[in-house]
């Protein structure tokens, strides 16, 4: 995300808090972890293993951690299937779902985060073998059976608590989706198929995050500084979105955007398989089987996808008016260069602490919900860098809700992407009659703070870390029964409205400070070029689609010898279901314009939110957590409409204000 300019009358307000900012020496524990440079321990490594998992002290503890998971897991399949109907059922059904994802979900962190590439290898190896095994659980018949007899049984289901019903029904709508009603032949095929795709995701995954290089002769020697250096080539690992010179943003934009034929096959190969397994099990097309089971439960309607072309039409006119801005204002530089840039960052960054930023979003929660982010220091082996800070979240009654780890510095060899990633779910245990405390990580990628400057962020990059903090506290703040519903396992267009409507609270001048906020246009783009790739197959290639597409939403043309798509990594976890942020957004804004905008610090209105939206995480259907939070239930023209609003009717004078 790009930060955005700062009109004049917000940087005099900063200007004015200096003064005061000048004299504040102490920071609190929390504010201190985040601005400080971490103390280096010699006994980080030592055999103690990654979040406290014993196993996990070296990479082979990998395999014994699965092989350990997949034989618990053989126990509670017989269980599943020998106990008489009822609730036991499904709390089998959720065990043996915690029991892999405990695993997995910890794997799929350290196969992208760990700077070891041995722990990387062995975690990519334990996300296929469990991936493997739940896709052959997912069309067993007998475990399916187990289900069935209770769901078609009027009279055990009437007995059951509206969770546990609930998440019957999502455990037999994977089995549905998954081909459970095919044949043994095709049944087969499906899991094949499903298979493919596990490695076709992983292949993708990793080559989206891969830098490429060029010849350290081809870029001028005074900008080799800005890139990591490989013998004789430079290194691009990202679009360097925030700097403020022109030619390293077009460099790393060309460069790091150009085409890999291997990585296009995959994608393409993927696209083809994904289409194949829905037809299989009975969809139009993958995406008709990915929104199943979404707030928008079928193809976008058409009153949804009109606000696409609205938004485009407004796209293309105010990137004109930035592009002649910028001409007027750097007339020596090419006007084709589109990428946004900070604006004087030296009179706002000072504002802008990581620390700073953190001890706002400590007072916000503790307002909001009573909840405290305290720092707590890790053991030795407990994270992959030493630069990981580990919070622990506190309620001010409930005691201790879970633990965020926050790996939020630029390192090499991890993905430039911010990403919030669940490493074991929260869920009522009857084995020992306590709460699983969730744990998660936040991942970002921020430049590191030196012996005499803490980390400095852009406005954009504020957003972003209270864009992530929003999915861990809907895991923190979630107490489901349940942990195949707890926090963000919802339905995907529901997922990002907690972390969406946190934006809200990140640009609120009575939350953090005054700060102006950009549109982020990128999202109707993403969110067509999703669509149409799952839907029927086009009969031509990912890069001409591109290319119509920005043309049509981004308002931009496509620059040729660049393949943006290959480094659309949501196309894996978010396939066919990019317009979950638009959804999301639409949701986040009526909650914003209804609930908070007039006291964004309201603690009875931040009560209301935990216990009908964040409470629950999947074990409600999402249109029921809106209306419980709006009192009403909204309809499809309300999300256009809240959408439409989004649109700032006066963003010609705030780009005036901008430059005055």
């Amino acid at each position: 995300s790009c930060s955005t300019m700062l009109p004049a009358f917000i940087v005099k307000g900063l200007q004015k808090k200096l003064t005061l900012l000048l004299n504040v020496t102490t920071w609190s524990p929390v504010g201190a972890a985040f601005n400080a440079k971490p103390a280096r321990r010699q006994d980080l490594f030592e055999k103690n293993g990654l979040f406290g998992v014993p196993e996990l002290s070296c990479p082979a503890g990998f395999q014994a951690a699965t092989k350990a998971a997949l034989k618990n897991t053989e126990l509670l399949v017989q269980n599943a299937c020998s106990c008489p109907p009822g609730v036991e059922t499904v709390q089998c059904f959720d065990q043996l779902s915690d029991g892999l994802c405990k695993v997995a979900d910890l794997a799929d962190f350290i196969k992208v985060a760990h700077p070891d590439p041995a722990f990387r290898e062995a975690a990519e190896k334990t996300c296929i073998d469990i991936g493997t095994v739940v896709e052959k659980l997912n069309t067993n018949v007998e475990l399916c059976k187990s289900l069935k007899s209770l769901l078609d049984n009027p009279d055990i289901v009437s007995q059951l608590d509206p969770d546990t019903r609930r998440v019957a029904e999502l455990f037999m709508f994977d089995f549905e989706i998954s081909g459970i009603h095919l044949d043994d032949k095709l049944r087969k095929e499906a899991v094949a198929l499903h298979v493919n795709l596990l490695d076709l995701n992983n292949e993708f995954l990793v080559g989206s995050h891969m830098p490429n290089r060029i010849a350290r002769s081809s870029i001028p020697e005074h900008l080799h500084i800005h890139f990591a250096n490989e013998g004789s080539f430079i290194q691009v690992g990202g679009l360097h979105a925030d700097s403020p010179d022109d030619l390293v943003r077009e460099i790393a934009y060309r460069i790091y955007l150009y085409p890999n034929a291997d990585l296009m096959g995959c994608l393409e190969e993927l696209l083809k398989c994904r289409y194949k397994l829905a037809k299989l099990v009975g969809y139009d097309s993958y995406g008709h089987r990915a929104l199943k089971g979404t707030m928008a439960k079928t193809q976008l309607s058409h009153k949804f996808l009109v606000v696409f072309y609205f938004f485009s039409h407004r796209t293309a006119k105010d990137f004109k008016m930035m592009r002649d801005m910028k001409k007027k204002l750097n007339p020596c530089n090419s006007v084709s260069d589109f990428i946004r840039h900070n604006y004087t960052p030296h009179l706002y960054s000072p504002y802008l602490s990581l620390g700073a930023c953190m001890e706002g979003l400590n007072n916000l929660f503790s307002q909001l919900y009573g909840v405290s982010l305290m720092s707590e220091h890790p053991s030795a082996g407990e994270v992959w860098s030493e630069d990981v800070r580990k919070l622990a979240v506190v309620h001010e009654k409930e005691g201790l809700l879970g633990y965020i780890y926050c790996d939020f510095f630029h390192r090499s060899n991890k993905p430039h992407q911010d990403c919030h990633f669940t490493i074991r779910g929260g869920r009522w245990c009857r084995e020992t009659d306590q709460y699983q405390l969730p744990v998660v990580v936040l991942m970002l990628s921020l430049p590191h703070p030196t012996k005499s400057t803490p980390t400095l962020l852009t406005p954009g990059m504020m957003e972003n870390l209270f864009h992530e903090m929003g999915h861990a506290m809907h895991s923190m703040l979630g107490r489901t029964r349940y942990q195949h519903v707890t926090g963000t396992r919802c339905a995907t267009d529901f997922a990002e409205v907690p972390s969406i409507l946190m934006e809200y609270f990140a640009t609120d001048y009575r939350v953090i400070s005054q700060f102006a906020r950009h549109y982020e246009t990128g999202k109707i783009f993403y969110a067509a070029l999703d669509q149409i790739y799952h839907s029927k197959p086009q009969n031509r290639s990912t890069t001409e689609i591109l290319k119509e597409m920005q043309q049509k939403f981004y308002g931009l043309p496509h620059i040729p010898n660049t393949a943006w798509q290959l480094r659309f990594s949501h196309l894996i976890g978010y396939g066919a279901k990019y317009y979950s942020y638009l959804m999301s957004r639409a949701v986040a804004s009526m909650v914003w314009r209804q609930c908070f905008v007039q006291d964004p610090l309201n603690r009875d209105m931040g009560e209301r939110y935990r216990r009908e939206m964040l409470a629950h995480g999947g074990a409600k259907e999402p249109m029921l957590m809106v209306e419980g939070m709006l009192q009403r239930r909204p309809t499809i023209e309300d999300f256009v409409d809240a959408l439409v609003s989004e649109l700032h009717p006066n963003f010609e004078t705030f780009i005036m204000d901008s430059e005055s």
